[in-house]
């Protein structure tokens, strides 16, 4: 399927999702949005990909809402609504996609474009990336899942701060904070998503999915609730090919060939 407003294309089992829209430093309107969805959802069921990246053509990865589009639909217009219809759709996607997802963040994410980064599972950022919560510089609240994702990510104290004075944090400071699993030079980030990528997608993925699924539960359940659910989802990990696989590359001192299955 062809985009607007995104390109997508599948290589290598790595599927690279770009958005593209750097006219408007990526900001989402409803188009983006949808497509977006789309596109993982595309990757859910594509059975070739064991991997999915995320970034922005340009230089930004999202600036957020476009702010023009919702301006411009008038004052019956709900925010409520436009947020149920579409980033809920979106990160909910991303959350129950269980292959790992990589956001490249070669720019500024702010307001949804912080909630979009955050969505993914690894975030590798370039020195000139930077994180925001824009929301309050319009009198809104923090939405597209920050608010869920940011306090566990950095803790309550800093989150809070970071929606109540909308400051640009840097990339070194949200790795610091633990926002960020790596910050790379700009020209090499591409090659390091990719060699990230590449190791990913050759890796036990169903394992992988399922230790996502794991760590998304025990956030709502206690520690013998999440014991019980960790030995189900071990059932299911050491039934599989790839389980095998691993043991027996093991005994036999050689490279893992695994499937995700």
């Amino acid at each position: 399927m062809s985009y607007d407003s995104i390109i997508y294309n599948v290589a290598d089992s790595i599927a690279t999702l770009k958005l593209n829209r750097p006219q408007s430093l990526n900001a989402f309107n409803t188009v983006m949005i949808s497509e977006t969805t789309h596109a993982f959802k595309q990757a859910s069921r594509d059975k070739s990909v064991r991997c999915v990246v995320i970034t922005g053509e340009g230089r930004a990865f999202s600036s957020g809402q476009d702010l023009k589009e919702v301006e411009g639909r008038g004052d019956d217009f709900s925010i409520g609504d436009h947020i149920r219809q579409g980033y809920n759709h979106l990160i909910l996607q991303m959350v129950d996609l269980e292959i790992p997802i990589i956001a490249a963040v070669n720019g500024i994410a702010a307001g949804a474009g912080c909630g979009v980064a955050l969505a993914a599972d690894i975030r590798i950022a370039s020195e000139y990336g930077s994180f925001m919560l824009a929301f309050s510089r319009v009198g809104l609240v923090p939405d597209s899942g920050t608010t869920w994702m940011l306090p566990r990510l950095i803790g309550y104290s800093r989150a809070y701060e970071m929606a109540i004075t909308a400051e640009k944090i840097s990339a070194e400071r949200a790795h610091n904070w633990g926002m960020v699993n790596k910050v790379v030079p700009a020209g090499q980030l591409d090659e390091i998503t990719a060699a990230w990528a590449g190791m990913l997608a050759s890796g036990p993925t169903l394992a992988f999915g399922l230790t996502k699924r794991a760590m998304y539960k025990s956030a709502v359940t206690s520690l013998e609730q999440s014991l019980t659910y960790e030995s189900m989802l071990q059932d299911i990990a050491g039934r599989s090919h790839d389980r095998r696989e691993g043991v027996q590359a093991f005994m036999e001192k050689r490279p893992a060939q695994f499937r995700g299955e």
